[in-house]
C-alpha cells in the first residue's frame, strides 16, 4: 500500500513538471516565432535549448508510463487519474520532440544551401567592380567594368545554351510521348 501511494504521489509530481515544462516550451516557442530573424544558424542555436528541454519531457513521461505500467503489472489499484494523463501525454510528447528536430533538420539544410550559393557565387565571380568613387583608391584584386561586362555576357550565353538544351529535350519527350500515343 505504501509503495502505490509513493509511485502515485511521484507520478502526480512528475505530472506536474511535465506541465510545467511544457508552458516553458509554448513561451519559448512564442517567443521564437515572434522574432523575425531569419538566420538559419541563429534560429538553429535557439532551437537547440528547446530540442533538450523537450527531449527531458519525453524521457519525464516516458518514465512515468513505466511507473504506470510498473502498477498496472503489479495488480495495484490504479484509479487516480494522475497516472492516466501520463499515459496520454507521452505521444504528444513525442510529437513535440520530433517536431523540434524537424524544424532543426530544416534550418540546417537552410544553412547549407546559403553557403552552398556563397560558395558558387564566390567561384564564379570571385573579383567584384570596384565601388570607390576616387580612381586612386582601385583595388587591385577587382575587375575593371569591361571584364566585368565581359563575364556577365559569358554568363548570359552559358544561360541560354541551358535554357535550349532543356527547351530541345522537353521537345523530344513530348515527341516521343505523342508517337506513343498515337
Amino acid at each position: 500500500m505504501a509503495s502505490q501511494q509513493i509511485v502515485g504521489n511521484s507520478a502526480q509530481m512528475g505530472v506536474q513538471q511535465a506541465a510545467v515544462l511544457q508552458q516553458t516550451q509554448s513561451q519559448q516557442q512564442q517567443q521564437l516565432s515572434q522574432q523575425q530573424d531569419f538566420d538559419p544558424v541563429h534560429r538553429f542555436k535557439m532551437l537547440i535549448p528547446l530540442l533538450k528541454d523537450s527531449l527531458q519531457n519525453v524521457m519525464t513521461v516516458a518514465s512515468l508510463n513505466f511507473g504506470h505500467n510498473a502498477v498496472i503489472d503489479n495488480g495495484l489499484n490504479t484509479t487516480e487519474k494522475g497516472n492516466d494523463a501520463a499515459v496520454q501525454r507521452f505521444d504528444k510528447s513525442l510529437e513535440e520532440f520530433y517536431a523540434l528536430c524537424d524544424q532543426l533538420e530544416l534550418c540546417l539544410r537552410l544553412a547549407h544551401e546559403c553557403l552552398s550559393q556563397s560558395i558558387d557565387s564566390t567561384k564564379h565571380s570571385p573579383n567584384l567592380v570596384p565601388t570607390a568613387t576616387k580612381p586612386d583608391t582601385v583595388q587591385t584584386e577587382s575587375l575593371s567594368y569591361s571584364q566585368y561586362l565581359s563575364m556577365i555576357k559569358s554568363q548570359i550565353s552559358c544561360a541560354k545554351d541551358i535554357h535550349n538544351a532543356l527547351l530541345e529535350c522537353s521537345k523530344k519527350i513530348a515527341g516521343k510521348g505523342q508517337g506513343a500515343c498515337n
